[in-house]
């Protein structure tokens, strides 16, 4: 099944990183958060990927074309002008890189991946989050509902500490809860391929809006809750988040 992941947009939210760079080539531990994505994915086997390109694009072009190069032992023969590979550690993805536009929107950008999915499902997510999901469980909650769409959905830590108070008096306190209770969209779609035929050609067209929520009045779109770790790294402190996680050896979306 063929992973579509959204790398086009402009990220401003972390402007301190992507003046210079997309925000999926923001780095978590010397790789970019895109890299621990596909390897989310490729621990389940999932190693064909389609990326979707929009602003910097051609910086996520050439880190994949030398990717190969970059994780090879080589022996270089300069008279020659010849490269000989003696060990490689590259990773087993294809990938296609399409620039599906500047100044477009989700729902746009995948619409313009249509003919560029080879089967009847594929998956789909956002290019800045990282989750512990199991990819082969969602899948087959997916194939069990038959809708067109599952989302994976789930409930973030709260950002502050809660109060227990009763009658003016503090009683307790807690680190962080989750949230307000609420499920939300935390992206890892599964999808059928007639999804397209919800998206129009309207370079505006927004998938959270104009595609999920149509699928939802259809009654065609599915809710896998997970209920472990997932995070989205819209801003400078949850990208230094994410990098104490990997640095304290406590990141959960890496498989051990």
């Amino acid at each position: 099944m063929q992973v579509g992941i959204l790398a086009g947009g402009f990220g401003t939210r972390l402007s301190e990183e992507t003046t210079h760079i997309p925000k999926p080539m923001v780095e978590i531990g010397e790789k970019p958060i895109l890299w621990h994505i596909m390897k989310i994915y490729s621990n389940y086997g999932y190693n064909d990927f389609i990326i979707m390109l929009g602003y910097k694009g051609y910086i996520i072009k050439e880190y994949f074309a030398n990717l190969f190069l970059h994780q090879s032992d080589v022996s270089i023969d300069l008279k020659k002008n010849k490269i000989e590979i003696l060990n490689s550690n590259s990773e087993p993805w294809t990938v296609k890189l399409i620039d599906t536009g500047l100044n477009v929107m989700t729902g746009a950008r995948v619409k313009r991946i249509e003919k560029y999915i080879d089967e009847d499902q594929f998956m789909l997510t956002y290019g800045d989050g990282v989750c512990d999901v199991d990819i082969n469980k969602l899948v087959d909650f997916h194939n069990k509902e038959k809708r067109i769409g599952t989302l994976t959905a789930v409930q973030p830590e709260g950002r502050f500490g809660a109060l227990k108070v009763e009658n003016n008096s503090i009683k307790s306190f807690t680190e962080k809860p989750k949230g307000d209770q609420m499920w939300i969209n935390g992206g890892f779609f599964v999808l059928n391929k007639c999804v397209f035929d919800y998206i129009d050609n309207n370079p505006q067209n927004v998938w959270e809006t104009d595609v999920l929520e149509k699928l939802s009045q259809d009654d065609q779109l599915s809710a896998y809750k997970h209920d472990g770790f997932w995070q989205c790294m819209d801003t400078l402190r949850e990208k230094n988040y994410l990098n104490k996680l990997l640095q304290n050896n406590n990141a959960p979306w890496i498989k051990k």
